[in-house]
């Protein structure tokens, strides 16, 4: 109460109360599932109840397969549970009769016998369990019916081969289905068909230790096979539905011949339930009453019809109550469903996180060290002046200081001291020194010890520039390096970057794209769609094997998206199905807006067999198209292998996506560095964008290039020393937008400078070019080859290469479809 006597309200205090409500009860419901699942896995009541029933269960009145091999299987998967399975099984068979326990004590009994006969032969003994199993029981049975009759006849050897057979065979079930039971599989996995079956028949198995159990006269029995049946139904569809009612329909009539009927209700139920799936849980449960009403009247007209039902409306009670996180749990471990495939995807994308993650930890390690490189990756002014003042002051040290004019000289006269030893020092670099008599004049008088300083300069200088030229190739090598590590961690972001692109929600376009398909008549599986940018589409498509004989995916499906789409789009992948009746997966994407038609001719020197030039033409992964020719120092084999290596570098370099300018340099730098010998490599590389035909040239002491647009000749040159000459050099990069029809022509200087008694060989190659009369790349080429070696009168003085592109603009192969739909 407040001094005014008015009750003081909290406005917040409404919605804490409200909030507090689901967030007890959230707290409590994850404790009860923690609770449940310590009881059910770790304290091991799912083996108890599991060991009990089947302790019970048995089949043909007198035949008990099940409890030796479930015991057997907890022995070999779980053995820290075998005391509590052994008491569970024998407290089974002990409700149903003092023989059952008998012959059940009997078998586990000879089982451990055979265990360790078997054991002294063998350390792998899990694959002999089933034989140790069918031993045992089969000696088991026959010992106990000896010790009960006193003889044995064929009948009873007879039944005892079956009993121990099925023993056999159900061993080798319980082995994959037990450890289902036992231990929590992981979200990620699912179960396989084999699992899913094993699984089924230990479940039905356990149930019929259940025959002789009744509720107010309804069978036990009966509701839980049908709640199973329910449960398979709605998790998993039809197919498992009545595969279900099936197994556990017929394992239940041989337990008891009356229940022979169980069969047909629960398969057609199972296969109702899973047709009837999509109106939820309600949907499953008409189709069971559908099941039961139909069976029970067709097959069991005299048998209490109300009691039936009965026990399949307590079923669907059951089914009705039943938790959704048990359903959505098991729907988890079944392919097919949508709450495995939204597992697999959420597994899949924490995957794709992980995997991003380390990319771009990578890629921050690389810039990191880059950045390290790069603090000492350039030398400055400044550094070579303090460098010069050392030298100086090592100079002055082994001199003036035990000179006496010391303080006169660097105390009272610095700067002109200072002045006079950077002169001489800048002229003993030159070589000037001794020619510079006025210098030495003045220095002399200037100094005491002007000789003895004079020598030491000349002496120590030799060894000084040879410190700073180390350094400065150690510094630019470290410049160098960083680039090539800037270049890798812009690599891998990118790449990191596209592990993280999620798939666009297109699903409107999907659907309208299947519809103008149908609507067309064209049968599809499925439509996804991951990308609709201009020039960047990629779509995939399956659709029937049989719908795709005679190519219709690019002569129908293609040219009808590329008038949806408004752009050409052609069949990139197409991934035929493995059946005959099957589906094929099919990808299209956009075709690029340009096409490159090349043509190429080269000779070696002389006529010979080995030629010292390279040439290499690329499409890379980026949308470009690449063009490169180099020449090696030389002619023959070592040039040839030379030119070859510096191709096959850049290409795997530019097809992994770093610069084409980083790549040129650590090429050189490479080949700077392999070898003290003087190896020098030409290189002339055409960079296409296919979208746009922008072309970047790089021309590492190569011969100009031109481009024939028309009547008019263009060259294109850049001064860059060959590579492999000097470690630290700048590449120049010419830029040209080409045009539709244009016609890059690139050659070694075997054809630039081949053709004979000419002064001016651009004028003449531009001449020559200007005069072609067709546009044919490979005719060019050859025209071109022809006239260099006609000028030598046949003689071919050098390695010549000439490669020639003609930049088109990409024609569809198909005209496209017109669709009368919504465009996507």
């Amino acid at each position: 109460m407040s001094r005014t006597g008015k009750n003081t309200v909290n406005p917040n205090s409404d919605l804490v109360a409200m909030n507090r409500g689901p967030l007890a009860l959230s707290r409590w419901t994850s404790k009860l599932k923690t609770w449940v699942e310590h009881v059910f896995f770790r304290w091991g009541f799912v083996i108890a109840l599991v060991g009990f029933l089947l302790g019970r269960a048995y089949i043909l009145t007198n035949i008990l397969p099940f409890a030796l091999p479930f015991f057997a299987a907890v022995y070999i998967m779980k053995r820290d549970k075998i005391a509590l399975a052994f008491l569970a099984v024998m407290g089974g068979a002990f409700t149903v009769s003092i023989e059952n326990t008998t012959f059940t004590f009997a078998s586990i009994f000879m089982f451990f016998i055979y265990n360790i006969v078997f054991g002294r032969f063998t350390t792998k003994t899990v694959g002999l369990v089933p034989f140790q199993v069918f031993l045992s029981a089969l000696t088991a049975h026959l010992s106990v019916v000896y010790f009960q009759q006193g003889s044995l006849i064929l009948y009873d050897v007879f039944m005892s081969t079956i009993e121990a057979g099925l023993s056999f065979v159900l061993t080798m079930i319980f082995l994959q289905s037990v450890p289902l039971l036992t231990e929590r599989k992981g979200k990620q996995q699912s179960l396989e068909t084999e699992e899913i079956v094993c699984l089924i028949i230990l479940l039905a198995s356990v149930l019929t230790g259940t025959t002789d159990w009744f509720l107010y006269h309804l069978s036990i029995q009966h509701i839980f096979t049908r709640y199973l049946v329910l449960l398979a139904a709605y998790v998993a569809g039809a197919t498992i539905g009545s595969t279900v009612g099936v197994v556990t329909g017929l394992i239940l009539s041989l337990a008891n011949v009356a229940s022979l009927y169980q069969l047909s209700l629960l398969a057609f139920s199972g296969l109702l339930g899973g047709l009837l799936k999509e109106g939820k849980r309600i949907g499953v449960g008409l189709g069971l009453l559908i099941g039961t009403s139909l069976i029970a009247l067709y097959v069991d007209k005299q048998a209490d019809i109300a009691v039936t039902l009965l026990e399949s409306v307590v079923a669907i009670i059951m089914f009705l109550l039943t938790p959704k996180f048990i359903m959505e749990k098991l729907a988890k471990f079944v392919p097919g469903t949508n709450e495995h495939s939204t597992d697999q995807q959420q597994y899949l994308r924490r995957m794709r996180d992980v995997t991003s993650n380390k990319i771009t930890q990578f890629a921050n390690v690389f810039q990191a060290l880059s950045g390290s490189f790069a603090v000492y990756g350039y030398v400055e002014e400044e550094d070579q002046e303090k460098e010069a003042d050392i030298f100086l002051s090592g100079i002055t040290a082994k001199t003036c200081q035990t000179c006496f004019k010391r303080e006169q000289c660097w105390a009272v006269n610095f700067d002109k001291t200072y002045d006079y030893l950077r002169e001489i020092m800048q002229e003993t670099q030159e070589g000037t020194l001794q020619r510079n008599t006025k210098l030495m004049r003045e220095w002399d008088k200037y100094c005491v010890r002007g000789t003895r300083v004079t020598e030491l300069i000349n002496q120590e200088l030799f060894h000084f520039y040879n410190e700073q030229k180390l350094k400065k190739q150690m510094m630019e090598g470290r410049r160098l390096v960083a680039e090539q590590l800037l270049g890798v961690s812009k690599v891998m972001e990118d790449f990191a970057k596209e592990i993280q692109r999620e798939k666009e929600n297109h699903q409107i376009q999907e659907e309208q794209i299947l519809e103008a398909f149908r609507e067309f008549g064209i049968e599809i599986g499925h439509v996804d769609i991951y990308c609709l940018d201009q020039g960047n589409v990629d779509i995939e498509m399956t659709i029937p094997t049989a719908s795709n004989q005679r190519g219709e995916c690019e002569k129908l499906l293609a040219p009808m998206l590329s008038d949806i789409l408004k752009e050409t789009i052609v069949v990139k992948l197409e991934e035929p199905s493995q059946y005959p009746n099957g589906y094929s997966n099919v990808c299209f994407g956009s075709a690029k807006t340009f096409s490159i038609d090349t043509g190429l001719a080269t000779a070696a020197k002389g006529g010979g067999l080995v030629s010292g030039d390279s040439y290499s033409t690329m499409e890379l992964s980026i949308g470009k198209y690449a063009i490169a020719i180099s020449d090696g120092m030389g002619n023959g084999e070592r040039a040839h292998r030379e030119s070859k290596e510096t191709l096959k570098l850049l290409q795997k370099i530019l097809q992994s996506g770093i610069d084409e300018t980083i790549a040129i340099k650590s090429i050189n730098s490479i080949l700077s560095l392999r070898t003290t010998e003087e190896i020098f490599t030409t290189l002339d590389l055409a960079m296409i964008d296919l979208r746009d035909a922008s072309a970047k040239f790089l021309k590492i002491g190569s011969t100009p290039s031109f481009v024939k647009r028309g009547d008019r000749v263009i060259k294109i040159e850049a001064s860059n020393l060959p590579m492999g000459m000097i470690q630290d050099f700048e590449v120049d990069v010419v830029s040209e937008q080409l045009k539709m029809g244009d016609i890059l022509i690139m050659m070694s200087d075997g054809i630039f400078e081949g053709p004979k008694h000419v002064e001016n060989h651009e004028m003449w190659m531009k001449r020559k070019v200007k005069e072609l009369q067709t546009e044919d790349p490979q005719e060019i080429a050859d025209i071109l080859m022809e006239e260099v070696i006609r000028s030598r009168n046949g003689f071919i003085e050098d390695d010549m290469t000439v490669v020639v592109a003609k930049v088109d603009k990409t024609m569809p192969k198909w005209a496209t479809i017109p669709v009368f739909s919504k465009q996507a």
